[in-house]
């Protein structure tokens, strides 16, 4: 069976506590394995787990939340087996702790950061001449943590490199991940938002208007690891299916680009 769990970034330290034990009793059985993964992947995950439970016999449990939340969670003892982050730089924090197993560690997915409105717009080219605060009209512009959130960090970047991000100040409307910022644009709470282009593509009611330029932010991958705290049959099981076949075929239909070979 399988229980995806989203986990907020600014719990408080007892509902930081209350789901260490909550996840604690079923990290203990070889055939679990539990993975704390980057928010964005929730549709794929969702769909590669109904394979793998299949294919392997083990159960797989999902923590999703920002890249940043739950490398803390890790760093603090959560009984997590598997860590897939949006983002090189947490995987780096993880690593550097002695948190993961030597040599587990591989660059699984790519992605875009794409400028969202709520329901039809027309497109717009995005680059130094856009006038993202014209566009907004007085809105904001829905973001995932720009300081902590891989996905608020890529589009911060890109909106400093093109020199819109001085003018948009207090327009912006920041969310605990990168779902949340997605929400806020779906909902029509915000009229436009940056978000990778897998979310923008799994929510019908908002449309893509625009892709930021690569260049203009560091390149967006998914680093995968096997943490420290256990070795079991299922996590070798799991690092291994997602190099394989079925789980590409899942990653490519959420428009991910595969890194690994």
């Amino acid at each position: 069976m399988f229980r995806f769990t989203l986990l907020r970034s600014r719990s408080c330290a007892a509902s930081l506590a209350a789901s260490f034990v909550a996840l604690a009793p079923v990290a203990g059985h070889a055939d679990e394995v539990v993975v704390f993964a980057a928010a964005s992947m929730a549709n794929a995950l969702s769909e590669i787990e109904k394979n793998f439970e299949v294919a392997s016999g083990h159960e797989l449990i999902v923590s999703l939340a920002g890249s940043s939340a739950l490398a803390r969670q890790i760093q603090q003892g959560a009984p997590a087996d598997v860590f897939i982050s949006a983002s090189p730089d947490w995987m780096d924090r993880v690593e550097a702790d002695g948190l993961i197993e030597e040599g587990s560690r591989f660059d699984l997915l790519g992605n875009r950061i794409v400028l969202v409105a709520f329901g039809k717009a027309d497109p717009v080219e995005i680059g130094p001449d856009l006038d993202l605060v014209g566009l907004l009209g007085g809105g904001r512009l829905a973001m995932a943590l720009v300081e902590a959130v891989p996905a608020g960090i890529y589009g911060k970047a890109a909106l400093e490199s093109l020199g819109l991000w001085h003018d948009l100040g207090p327009q912006i409307a920041q969310a605990d991940n990168v779902r949340a910022a997605l929400a806020f644009v779906a909902t029509g709470e915000a009229p436009y938002g940056i978000v990778y282009a897998t979310d923008a593509a799994a929510e019908e009611r908002v449309s893509i208007v625009g892709t930021f330029p690569e260049d203009s932010h560091p390149p967006i991958v998914y680093p995968v690891a096997d943490l420290a705290n256990r070795d079991t049959p299922a996590e070798a099981d799991f690092l291994a299916y997602l190099r394989g076949t079925e789980a590409r075929a899942a990653f490519e239909r959420q428009g991910f680009a595969l890194l690994v070979q």
